[in-house]
């Protein structure tokens, strides 16, 4: 079952309020599950039985993702913003320094979130924030493409194509290496949530100048690759070691951008062996 939180987030302009959907599930340490742009939580959704059976899994939707409304007027979706409104999601829940899993969008702000010191540990799956300017270029446009046919898509030809799996190749192939193992009801239910992501293009363009450039001292960090990633390329694992030379880098066989389905098994031992 899902849930909402509502809480209050300084801004320069004064506090405005935000909302956040999320579900949670298992015991232990606390671990916050987060997705990639124009995504939603559910994405988490194959490897949290396991990661539940030894962790209390927070999985949320960022802000104008998924069943979370946009962030008020005067509070830009950008990485200060968000890492603010993460940070505030903490005290809302009455949780202190999480472990934190994060996917493409999700992982850089995961390693924002280190960065500052406020978690116990983070797995980033395939991060932002490691490309040169036309790895950049070549995502984005791969994005805004996806979102452009999401959104012009009608629902009844979504469902027909999501039934068969040559159609959720042609839907998803540009983040799942094996696209054919997601549930039909899980590709149409993504697709929407795509087409009506209020954050997105702000989201977009802010990350036009991100660069993640900071070394973390003192927090465990796990960069993973899937070695078939056709959105943010393998070789970016690389760059992300060179920068936080004490981050363990692992090799996801088999898996693309969003490997948590194409892999759920190693996934959760990646994260679960990262939040010790």
């Amino acid at each position: 079952m899902s849930a909402t939180v509502s809480f209050d987030v300084a801004t320069a302009r004064g506090e405005r309020s935000v909302t956040l959907s999320y579900t949670r599930r298992g015991s232990g340490d606390p671990l916050l599950l987060l997705h990639g742009i124009g995504h939603h939580r559910q994405a988490w959704d194959p490897v949290v039985p396991a990661l539940a059976a030894e962790r209390d899994v927070i999985a949320v939707d960022l802000p104008g993702c998924g069943e979370s409304p946009a962030l008020p007027d005067g509070m830009a979706h950008d990485l200060p913003t968000m890492s603010a409104v993460l940070t505030a999601f903490f005290s809302a829940l009455d949780i202190e320094r999480p472990h934190v899993a994060g996917n493409s969008l999700g992982g850089l702000l995961a390693l924002d979130l280190a960065r500052a010191s406020l978690v116990r540990s983070v797995t980033a799956l395939s991060p932002a924030g490691f490309w040169n300017d036309a790895e950049r270029r070549y995502a984005f446009a791969v994005l805004t493409a996806m979102r452009g046919i999401a959104r012009r898509m009608p629902l009844p030809v979504v469902e027909r194509l999501a039934r068969p799996a040559l159609g959720r190749t042609l839907l998803t192939s540009s983040i799942y290496a094996r696209p054919g193992r997601r549930a039909p009801e899980a590709v149409v239910a993504e697709t929407r949530a795509l087409a009506g992501a209020q954050g997105f293009a702000e989201t977009l363009r802010s990350g036009r100048t991100v660069q993640f450039t900071h070394d973390i001292v003192g927090t465990p960090v796990t960069v993973a690759w899937g070695n078939r990633d056709r959105l943010l390329v393998p070789r970016q694992g690389v760059r992300a070691k060179t920068v936080i030379p004490q981050a363990r880098l692992v090799r996801l066989p088999g898996c693309g951008h969003v490997p948590m389905n194409d892999d759920p098994a190693l996934v959760a031992r990646v994260v679960l062996d990262g939040s010790r």
